[in-house]
């Protein structure tokens, strides 16, 4: 007798070029070779189709306002005090007379990066490194400024992958001497800088500096399971930097579905979190019922570490993905909390955000 076999299917929405960078056919070869058949395809027609990353939550992190607001919301919520979000501040509008007026109220030290509020885009990672307060006039409103942070060089790149996670080290911008100076301002490219190949005069560590030691597991799994649990997502990136001052770690930005490379294992890690999230909705194909409760990330450190055994786990997309979302109105002061819910973005007025990196 014939047996007939269900078929599993795998949607996928990427561009042109984020396709060809992650050579994702070979992704669909390794499906098929496990019997799942790789399509594109638009997800209302299919309301019971399982969304990794529900597309309010890449809004969310696609604005730098939104996703630094997210971040110090976590930091709120850790009991041990492992990381801190930088001192920042938001800008729509202002002379440069109000901005410096600002920093100066909000206590911002230079060096200052300045960086788009948009996150995604082909514009996203220019950003300037400001010296004095002359340098802002370079600035392009709506931005974050954010007090630059010596972290001897070194950038961790932290990419989720459902339950995994992978640590990996890039070069970053070099130490500068804390305060005004009458350098000029700074201009470049992040993701050119911290290139694995990178090789770059902003990124020279100073001679005789001791390497800062990497992020503990404990602190990267309490970040990445927090952000899992507000955003409902399974493919992001956190960039952190360790304070060569004070040891302390710091979380800079994050990224919506990041380029994973120096992961060999994304595939497999991504297969293996669908294959995870198939066998959930056939044992509850309507979808109602609770999802797998997250016994926490497996990490893959690359490098000196060795991996753990990984741990099946799942998210919330799909109920995320149902929810309504309504506009966000223009803040006044300080934002209070609402990571629960996710909301489109509305330019506000500058933002006084405080920190505790010290």
């Amino acid at each position: 007798m014939q047996t007939w076999v269900k078929a599993k299917r795998v949607g996928f929405c990427l561009s042109d070029k984020k396709r060809r960078k992650l050579q994702f056919l070979l992704f669909a070869d390794l499906c098929r070779a496990r019997g799942i058949e790789v399509i594109q395809d638009y997800v209302e027609a299919h309301p019971q189709t399982i969304l990794l990353d529900p597309v309010p939550a890449m809004r969310r992190l696609s604005d730098r306002f939104q996703s630094y607001k997210l971040i110090q919301e976590l930091q709120a919520l850790d009991p041990d005090d492992q990381f801190c979000n930088p001192l920042y501040l938001e800008l729509a509008t202002g002379s440069q007379s109000d901005i410096v007026h600002l920093i100066k109220e909000q206590k911002l030290t230079f060096p200052l990066i300045c960086k788009a509020r948009v996150a995604q885009g082909s514009s996203a990672h220019d950003m300037a490194l400001i010296f004095n307060e002359d340098g802002l006039r370079d600035v392009s409103l709506p931005c974050v400024l954010q007090s630059f942070i010596n972290h001897n060089a070194v950038l961790h790149k932290v990419f989720v992958v459902g339950p995994s996670y992978f640590v990996v080290e890039r070069p970053s911008l070099k130490n500068f001497t804390v305060g005004q100076s009458d350098r000029k301002t700074i201009f470049f490219n992040s993701h050119e800088v911290s290139k694995p190949e990178s090789c770059s005069h902003l990124t020279e560590r100073d001679e005789g500096a001791s390497l800062s030691r990497g992020p503990s597991d404990r602190t990267i799994k309490f970040i990445s399971r927090g952000l899992q649990a507000s955003l409902g997502m399974s493919l992001f990136g956190v960039d952190v930097i360790v304070d060569n001052a004070t040891g302390k770690l710091a979380v800079i930005d994050i990224n919506a579905f990041p380029g994973y490379e120096g992961v060999p294992e994304f595939f497999a890690a991504l297969l293996n979190h669908i294959e995870t999230l198939l066998r959930e909705r056939e044992r509850n194909p309507d979808g109602r019922s609770p999802v797998v409760k997250m016994p926490g990330p497996h990490c893959w450190r690359l490098g000196a570490q060795e991996a753990r055994a990984p741990s099946p786990a799942s998210n919330r997309a799909s109920s995320l993905a149902r929810e309504t979302w309504t506009a966000e109105e223009p803040p006044a002061g300080k934002r209070k909390s609402d990571s629960g819910c996710f909301r489109d973005f509305a330019i506000p007025p500058p933002t006084l955000c405080q920190s505790n990196c010290e």
